[in-house]
């Protein structure tokens, strides 16, 4: 399942239809926020809420339940319904497994997380999936699922992130500066900030890192995207490039970068 660039919702969809009541109206659902990060000590509980929006026009039906994932190198999510040797999903108390919303209606869904006392430091991640019950109509019958994705940091953990590569590689059709980035902490990363560049041809370019989670003991290829300015569409860049600054992580960490980029 392609994940794009951003990384904003991370959700699998096997179909999103609106159809007319005597059909079905497939999955007809928002859900708000996408993504969960906070943190708990061990022995305590967190409470957290997220907000499902029903449009059908129909009352619609919904399963919850949680999920193990795993993040791809090719930015894809495998979910698993298995537990993982190392899952946290035991600690994960749920609301309710099934519930229906009226048309237009939205549902307040609450989840805590538990972590024991003798819990060791660590990021624990899982999905919280909400998947419709109504299938859509006509020949091809589907249903759809959206993947809420939390991380937890138990006790005092922190990722730590250092550049250990960069080239160019051609990122839907076009050349694009990336850089190889470790994570050798306990949690999760993700780079943000913009970067000065100038190009071959000496025009001064913006660029932002895309927003992926560099997870604990990976490695993970972030691209450097040349931004437009307002709703403009992103610039052409000729390379080579070269890109500085800095970018930032975690606690008020800063990444420094001054790379030249050449095909």
């Amino acid at each position: 399942m392609p994940i794009d660039q951003h990384f904003r919702r991370l959700v699998t969809c096997a179909a999103l239809a609106a159809a007319s009541a005597a059909q079905g109206q497939g999955f007809s659902a928002f859900i708000s926020p996408p993504r969960f990060s906070f943190q708990v000590q061990p022995g305590q509980t967190s409470r957290q809420v997220f907000e499902i929006q029903h449009v059908g026009q129909i009352r619609g039906s919904y399963r919850v339940y949680t999920n193990d994932w795993t993040f791809n190198a090719n930015q894809s999510v495998t979910f698993s319904d298995a537990l993982t040797a190392d899952s946290c999903r035991p600690w994960v108390a749920i609301e309710r497994r099934e519930l229906s919303i009226d048309p237009g209606s939205r549902y307040r869904y609450r989840f805590e997380v538990s972590p024991p006392a003798d819990a060791q430091p660590r990021e624990c991640r899982f999905a919280l999936m909400v998947e419709g019950r109504d299938p859509t109509g006509g020949n091809v019958q589907a249903s759809g699922r959206i993947g809420v994705i939390v991380y937890v940091a138990v006790g005092d953990v922190a990722p730590r992130l250092a550049v250990v590569g960069s080239r160019v590689q051609t990122i839907q059709g076009k050349p694009t500066p990336v850089i190889d980035v470790r994570n050798t902490g306990n949690a999760h990363g993700r780079l943000e900030g913009f970067l000065a560049g100038t190009d071959a041809t000496g025009k001064s370019l913006e660029f932002g890192p895309a927003d992926l989670p560099i997870l604990p003991g990976e490695t993970r290829s972030i691209a450097l995207v040349a931004l437009g300015e307002g709703n403009q569409p992103a610039p052409e860049v000729r390379f080579p490039v070269r890109i500085q600054g800095g970018l930032e992580w975690g606690d008020k960490q800063r990444l420094p970068i001054d790379i030249r980029f050449a095909p």
